[in-house]
């Protein structure tokens, strides 16, 4: 979840660092820190807070050299502090001879470090990381090979690893070494890359290697090699960032965020573009691996996601069983790999995350197919651990995503979910007229939720009557139900206010008693099969003096006139409903938090890619 970020080559790294870890801040923002390595000289800059505070430090004091690695952290051992700050430097005497950074968790570091202490070895910090530091020092009382040296010490850690080496008897060089925790290679005309996520490094760099678990990389300025653990030398499969040279700029946006909720529009363009088939009322896809005739074998679809991917996968449960009556279950991905969850040999698991890192997810996969199944990936990075490990799968082509709350990723996910759906239908029952239908809904959806963001300055004004709540109730009906779930979840990630979300007829069950003025109650409901029972239950609120606010369909008068906040969407097939209805949703939270003061790209306690269980 930590960002790190290294450089080797003839340019100053310091700055090339600090620039990185601005664009790498999303994934942790508690505390930042630089290591660089001048001739013999090992240069350690870090301070507790942002990025900021770590570039006045190196203004004030800075730091020369040609090498190094840095870090930006989300806390897992130790609060945020200068000292626990990475990089963490191994060495005992005083003679620091290896500086560090990690991200993922030691799990055996309490018994290294009682060794490592009573060997002499003074530990300056809590961190799990700094015992890293010290048996890579020890090693280096034996061996000249910082190569080597990394490559010995991690048979003895237990847990997960990202980690970046520098040390001042190896100018020049950086070991990289990945277990469980994403690292990419960055190849340049003369000088090399190191980071956790190709969004530090896209400015400088088109060409990437993908380390995988098990591998350690050797850097220099005009050299790169890699190996594994147990295998020996490895030729790395070399790809290329198709990301637009902007990508990870905020052109002129205030926030990440909002950005990535008005690049929706061209995200759907780009996630379905080559995928529809006018002609054959379906959709294709390039990387499932399997034939149609095993799809049609096909009993059982369990989805397996986290956070936002879940709900996502919630919509796309609803649209298979509409579309191609398979039934499917979603599950938490971190609850799946644990449960003994009876599955047969007809059962298809699709795996589903933005960042193809996500921890719990990669687990689920990996027990997935140790039981045998079938495993499939909806990922958005090319290259990543979920994406190479899976039997096939979809990408999202959504480009990269900063801000830590998901927007574009889940209209990605919605809309290639959708084409699935299509896809398993056509296979099946769904008629070529129908499919034609869902075709059309589909390809019209990128120009509908342009017209849905046109809705901001209503959006605005609900922001202004609400930002003061401190709870809220988020209401929706059978395919809204999911996106009722994605509304209040990013309420909570951003604005810190708790909203929870509900089938729309479950309110009278429970929720209905937090219903007051003071608690907004806040309904999904295009026009739709189910929308009269809606209007039921929005009376329901009314009668109980509760706060309505309802996105609907625009033109529809009953739900405006019950509603004491209508956000208009456009009207559309219930089919692509989701990919409207969520715009207005992600458009409050991100004006409740503006008002409220919050730091909307980089929220309290969160990071982008969650890379521990």
């Amino acid at each position: 979840m930590c960002g790190i970020v290294g450089y080797t080559g003839p340019q100053r790294a310091a700055p090339i660092l600090v620039g990185g870890l601005r664009r790498l801040e999303y994934r942790g923002y508690d505390s930042a820190g630089l290591a660089t390595v001048e001739e013999d000289r090992l240069i350690l800059r870090k301070r507790a807070g942002r990025v900021r505070a770590l570039e006045e430090l190196v203004e004030e004091q800075p730091a020369p050299g040609g090498a190094g690695i840095s870090h930006t952290r989300w806390a897992t051992h130790g609060p945020a502090s200068d000292r626990n700050a990475h990089p963490h430097l191994g060495g005992r005497g005083g003679e620091w001879r290896v500086a560090v950074v990690h991200n993922g968790v030691i799990e055996n570091h309490s018994a290294l470090r009682r060794e490592l202490e009573s060997q002499g070895f003074a530990f300056a910090s809590q961190t799990d990381t700094e015992v890293i530091a010290h048996l890579i020092a020890r090693e280096l009382e034996s061996t000249t090979d910082l190569f080597e040296a990394v490559r010995r010490i991690l048979q003895r850690l237990e847990g997960t690893y990202g980690l970046g080496v520098v040390a001042p008897e190896h100018p020049g060089e950086i070991i990289g070494a990945r277990f469980g925790s994403p690292l990419v290679v960055g190849l340049g005309e003369g000088e090399h890359f190191l980071a956790s996520d190709p969004v530090a490094i896209a400015p400088h760099t088109a060409r990437v290697a993908y380390l995988q678990d098990g591998e350690v990389v050797r850097l220099t300025p005009d050299h790169f090699e890699m190996r594994h653990l147990e295998h020996g030398p490895i030729t790395p499969r070399i790809d290329r960032l198709d990301w637009k040279p902007d990508a990870v700029e905020l052109g002129g946006h205030a926030h990440y965020m909002i950005k990535e909720i008005f690049e929706q529009p061209e995200t759907v363009v780009d996630a379905c573009r080559g995928r529809l088939r006018r002609g054959e009322a379906t959709a294709v896809f390039g990387g499932l691996n399997l034939t149609d005739r095993q799809l049609r074998r096909i009993r059982r679809i369990v989805f397996a996601a986290c956070g936002t991917s879940w709900h996502a996968a919630l919509v796309g449960e609803y649209l298979i069983e509409r579309l191609a009556h398979l039934p499917v279950e979603v599950e938490y991905a971190s609850e799946f790999r644990y449960r003994n969850a009876p599955m047969d040999d007809r059962t298809l698991v699709f795996v589903l995350s933005q960042s193809g890192e996500t921890a719990d997810t990669l687990g689920a996969l990996r027990e997935a197919r140790r039981r045998g199944h079938l495993t499939l990936a909806i990922v958005n990075t090319v290259g990543s651990s979920i994406a190479r490990e899976s039997e096939g799968g979809i990408y999202l082509h959504a480009g990269p995503e900063v801000g830590v709350a998901s927007t574009k990723a889940f209209s990605a996910q919605v809309a290639v979910l959708a084409m699935l759906a299509l896809y398993l239908g056509r296979l099946r029952h769904l008629s070529f007229p129908d499919g034609l239908a869902v075709v059309e809904a589909i390809d019209s959806a990128p120009a509908l939720i342009g017209e849905a963001l046109q809705s901001e300055p209503e959006v605005e004004r609900a922001a202004d009557r609400i930002a003061g709540v401190r709870n809220a109730l988020y209401l929706g009906r059978d395919i809204h139900f999911p996106v009722a779930l994605e509304g209040a979840l990013k309420l909570k990630e951003i604005s810190y206010i708790h909203a929870e979300g509900y089938p729309t007829a479950e309110m009278k069950h429970g929720p209905i008693a937090l219903v007051d003025r003071e608690t907004p109650c806040i309904f999904v409901a295009p026009r739709g099969s189910l929308h009269a029972k809606t209007l039921s239950n929005v009376e329901e609120v009314r009668a109980r003096h509760g706060m309505v606010l309802a996105v609907g369909t625009r033109g529809d008068s009953t739900l405006a006139e019950r509603a004491d906040i209508f956000l208009p969407i456009p009207e559309a097939p219930e089919v692509i409903q989701p990919l409207l209805a969520v715009v207005p949703l992600q458009l409050l939270a991100y004006h409740v938090a503006l008002r409220r003061g919050c730091d909307i790209d980089k929220p309290r306690n969160l990071a982008k890619s969650v890379t521990v269980e």
